[in-house]
């Protein structure tokens, strides 16, 4: 992230100091429930009082607490009175836990659909993960500056692939590199662009990576996504990727049969844009891995892993639909938020991408499969290895916010404990982004971003979807403008796409031809 855009998020509200004494201006009940305005406006002083706050890096419960916020931070959190003319918002019986990041998404719709949709899940924090479509830097300026309401954005580049790329060019424009100096061209242009770092992919050649990582480092940009096929997990590691993207590269770097499997991999072929003829390709590899797996070979990968601080986002609500789309479905409950051109366009992918050409072997590996990405998930969290919460929201059939709760049950179904998903997708986004100064746990000097539970997330990792109240930047989202932005979000999906519209796909395989 450029640093004009780390000292935007970092400024600390004027006046912030001023917690008791002074005069503060009263915002009644029936104002906050009004419509939020365009450039929004904040009560000079709001206290939540009697709350229950969640302490996400020791698991603590630390009860009967008011949260006061000026501006846009938190200026005290404690058994502390409430300054006179503060605006009270009564939090008995409510737990608090830092606003959420969902760490790998593809937002799609127009502003009225991603964006809100995020805020009313409690996301005040999402990494795009590709910037398919310029308006997302537009997304992420105008929300900084006030006059759009949604989360705290961090864009990738547009995706810099290898010749031939997985990509169809009809679905979606990606850079496409073959040697070193287009490599760094590639990574000079979407700097300009105004990319906060940059997004490799899967069959990019161990030159082209190379030079984008130096170029990167050069120009200030960290390098964040998929592990390319020719490069093992330790040597992304060690080249200063912050994060892979995924278990697909990561599994077949802990098999017994790692230089089968490698040799494997590096004679995938595949024609520019077959992303089916990839999938079926690496499937029977990762099934090789999947139950080759070495301890020892695991120790050594995961040790280098944790020592470089290389972040991993699993996806595990990409790999749950992906590895079994014979038994995974769109929830009904939640096809209200998508438009049918986004609901079509999972079904294609799924049918073109995912479900064409299986072998009657790779179909009943499904399940084992799924299974076997869970186990994978529990041994990185064994060894201690920072993991982040992301969906692959774009891909089917995630519903913008709403898949950032499925992948914390997945997380918990995986072996992590409650608190350790709510970790994963709020202070170890903060710390990766090196905002950990500003955001991930809850207290004073922080930016107010909360959300407020109707149950103890830590009781019951479902309850992170009991969403009372969110607060984003110290403005609030109460309940009935949360019901609200969802109704709006409804209405919205039902009209006809715009030019402001972007097309539905993830990283891994999305979109179809228009």
């Amino acid at each position: 992230m450029n640093s004009s855009r780390r000292q935007f998020l970092a400024r600390t509200a004027a006046g912030a100091a001023v917690i008791a004494g002074g005069s503060f201006p009263t915002v009644s009940a029936a104002a906050l429930a009004k419509p939020m305005p365009t450039a929004l406006t904040r009560p000079t002083l709001t206290a939540l009082t009697n709350a229950t706050v969640i302490d996400v890096v020791t698991g603590h419960r630390n009860r009967h607490q008011t949260i006061l916020i000026s501006g846009d931070r938190i200026v005290g959190v404690g058994r502390l009175p409430v300054p006179r003319g503060a605006t009270v918002i009564d939090a008995t019986g409510k737990f608090v836990i830092p606003g959420l990041a969902d760490m790998h998404v593809h937002s799609l719709g127009d502003e009225r659909v991603s964006p809100p949709l995020y805020l009313a899940n409690g996301l005040t924090t999402v990494r795009e993960m590709a910037a398919s479509n310029p308006m997302l830097y537009d997304w992420r300026d105008r929300i900084d500056a006030g006059t759009l309401l949604g989360p705290r954005m961090i864009v990738a580049s547009q995706i810099i692939d290898g010749d031939p790329t997985l990509w169809d060019p009809n679905l979606l424009h990606v850079m496409v590199v073959s040697d070193a100096a287009e490599a760094r061209a590639a990574v000079r242009q979407v700097k300009e662009e105004g990319a906060d770092f940059i997004k490799v992919y899967s069959r990019l050649n161990k030159e082209s990576y190379a030079a984008i990582i130096d170029e990167a480092r050069k120009t200030g940009l960290t390098v964040h996504g998929h592990g390319p096929d020719e490069l093992t997990s330790k040597e992304i590691s060690n080249a200063g990727q912050r994060s892979i993207e995924h278990i697909h590269s990561l599994g077949l770097s802990v098999s017994t049969r790692e230089a089968d499997v490698r040799r494997m991999v590096r004679a995938i072929k595949v024609n520019t844009g077959d992303y089916n003829a990839w999938f079926r390709q690496l499937h029977p590899i990762e099934w090789i891995a999947a139950n080759t797996y070495s301890p020892a070979r695991a120790a050594d990968v995961f040790g280098t892993l944790r020592r470089n601080n290389t972040r991993i986002t699993p996806t595990l609500t990409m790999h749950n639909v992906l590895d079994q789309i014979d038994y995974t479905r769109l929830d009904p409950a939640l096809a209200k938020y998508l438009s049918a051109d986004s609901i079509g366009t999972y079904d294609y992918v799924i049918e073109n991408l995912y479900g064409a050409n299986r072998t009657a072997e790779e179909i009943a590996h499904q399940r084992q499969m799924w299974a076997w990405r869970k186990r994978f998930v529990r041994e990185l969290i064994a060894h201690d290895v920072p993991i982040m919460a992301g969906t692959d929201t774009g891909t089917p059939y995630s519903v913008p916010g709403f898949a950032l709760h499925d992948e914390l049950e997945h997380l918990v179904e995986a072996g992590a404990t409650p608190r350790q998903a709510l970790y994963a997708a709020t202070a170890e986004p903060a710390a990766f982004l090196g905002l950990n100064r500003d955001l991930g746990t809850v207290e004073a000097g922080k930016i107010a971003d909360l959300v407020v539970l109707d149950a103890d997330p830590l009781t019951d990792i479902r309850n992170s979807r009991r969403i009372n109240t969110v607060v984003t930047r110290g403005r609030v989202i109460s309940p009935a403008q949360r019901r609200r932005m969802l109704a709006d979000v409804e209405a919205a999906v039902q009209q006809p796409a715009t030019a402001a519209t972007i097309a539905t796909g993830g990283c891994c395989g999305g979109g179809r031809p228009r």
